[in-house]
């Protein structure tokens, strides 16, 4: 798929910086890609009084968190000490104003990124200009914008921010996909009063638990930078981290295609993450090599740094109601009185902590088993839970992502002649060998999705079998990942997560 092939009202073919198109040009793909390099570098160059300068340490010092804020005052690190829910509040009651907070958020993404290599579009210049319009307006009218007054907000690469590139990891479209209109999600992030800062690094075309591209290398994890931030949302996952941001929009499918996800980058870098099921929030404006796909729907979803902002994040979008602006939304009313249980009312949890195909470190298991024994002390009951055909589901997911044998992707990837990553040139090794589907082995293959669904869902109520109160369980705990997180290019077991994704049930890490 070309970047020519995406509707005009979302894909400007002008540039903002210029790849070199030549064929005879020597290493062409390198030189868009470093032109891409220095369009950020140029961005970031007039704030370079944020920068760590001679405070920088030596790339073989891991542990980068305690370093972000150096820069900032101690006033600056309270906007970046708490939560969004709080932020918001405190912006509410003009405690703060809008632009001191975009300008301490704007500094500590500024460090992140010489420390993580975590950001793709820098728009600070925008941000603070937004800010200044929200306190002008907060100051003459005594009122808010919305329940996200002045909170700055940061966005993963492939989905569009008006005027900004969307390369999604990409050489071919580095520069070629500035986007003309906001994704449905960013325009109701603005519309709630949202301020819109940086785009985050993906890995080249979403493909990966890892977080790199031919354009920018790797995005490290700040609590280790030996370690992996994980993907596809990992650029999310490292600002974060690092309270660079408190609130981020990542996507997920499962690890990216089949490994594009937000729960990894939540789980390594000691996030909470939410990935709704399908069609629960807007999820048009995102670009990808695979337009029309739908064997697994991809989502949008919020990473944060507690809870209670993840609901904020759902509410808040809800409550602008994106159905009657997207067309895949369901109209589906947030519902605050579910989380709202009465005292007395108890859960049933189902519980593992193996899939049977990979065993997760002991660390992990023994996690799990503490917040087991929390339920139960809490007074809910907890089932242990059998998992069913854990690779079975996963050989299936992954045939489901890729019926045309990978040559979408390939295409794109032509188009610069830039290299697949190693990830990703895995995946397209075994797409090869499966081969593209016909239309008839689509449709079969969708059958089997279904039958899978529906043997799932009565394995699932089956558990009111077990439980004491005879009821099914209402929610499962069990790994995001078998490691914690890994060093770079080491992750190849993705079962625990594209097993929910095949399913298209809602997941949340903490």
């Amino acid at each position: 798929m070309t970047v020519s092939e995406y509707p005009s009202t979302l894909i400007s073919s002008q540039h903002h910086i210029e790849p070199n198109n030549s064929k005879s040009a020597k290493n062409t793909w390198e030189a868009t890609a470093a032109l891409k390099r220095d369009d950020r570098a140029n961005r970031l160059k007039p704030y370079a009084h944020w920068g760590l300068a001679e405070l920088a340490p030596p790339s073989s010092q891991k542990s980068v968190i305690p370093l972000v804020h150096t820069r900032l005052t101690d006033r600056e690190r309270s906007f970046l000490a708490t939560d969004a829910t709080d932020l918001a509040q405190r912006l509410a009651s003009r405690e703060c104003t809008a632009l001191e907070v975009t300008t301490a958020f704007c500094k500590a993404a500024y460090v992140a990124q010489e420390l993580t290599n975590c950001l793709t579009e820098v728009m600070f210049d925008q941000a603070l200009a937004r800010a200044r319009e929200l306190d002008t307006h907060i100051s003459t009218t005594g009122k808010v914008v919305g329940p996200l007054h002045g909170v700055p907000v940061s966005i993963k690469d492939h989905i569009a921010v008006k005027g900004e590139d969307t390369a999604s990891g990409l050489v071919a479209w580095a520069g070629r996909t500035i986007a003309e209109e906001d994704a449905t999600i960013v325009r109701l992030l603005r519309e709630a009063g949202a301020i819109i800062y940086v785009k985050t690094t993906n890995p080249q075309a979403l493909f990966a638990f890892e977080t790199l591209s031919n354009i920018y290398g790797y995005t490290s994890n700040p609590y280790n930078r030996a370690l992996g931030c994980g993907g596809s949302s990992g650029g999310e996952g490292a600002l974060i981290a690092s309270r660079g941001s408190l609130l981020g929009v990542g996507t997920d499918i499962g690890g990216s295609i089949p490994f594009d996800d937000i729960r990894v980058p939540s789980a390594w870098c000691g996030l909470y993450g939410l990935k709704p099921s399908s069609n629960r929030l807007p999820a048009s404006g995102l670009l990808s090599p695979y337009p029309g796909f739908d064997n697994i729907h991809g989502v949008i979803g919020p990473m944060a740094h507690s809870a209670r902002d993840l609901e904020l994040f759902c509410r808040v979008t809800s409550d602008h109601e994106p159905w009657n602006s997207d067309f895949s939304t369901l109209s589906v009313p947030w519902n605050s009185s579910v989380t709202q249980r009465k005292e007395g009312d108890k859960l049933v949890i189902g519980f593992f902590t193996d899939d049977g195909v990979v065993t997760p470190h002991p660390p992990i298991i023994e996690r799990l088993h503490k917040t087991r024994d929390a339920l139960i002390a809490a007074g809910h009951e907890v089932v242990d839970w059998v998992p069913m055909d854990h690779m079975q589901a996963f050989k299936l997911i992954a045939e489901l992502l890729f019926l045309d044998g990978g040559e979408a992707v390939r295409a794109v990837l032509a188009e610069s002649g830039e290299p697949a990553i190693p990830p990703l040139a895995r995946n397209l090794t075994d797409s090869r060998e499966a081969g593209t589907h016909t239309l008839a082995q689509s449709w079969a293959a969708n059958v089997q999705r279904d039958q899978f669904r529906a043997r799932a869902l009565k394995h699932w109520n089956d558990t009111a079998l077990r439980s004491k109160s005879g009821r099914p369980v209402d929610a499962i705990l069990c790994p995001v990942a078998p490691t914690l997180a890994p060093p770079h290019d080491t992750t190849r077991w993705g079962g625990y997560t594209t097993y929910w994704n095949l399913l298209d049930l809602p997941s949340v890490v903490f």
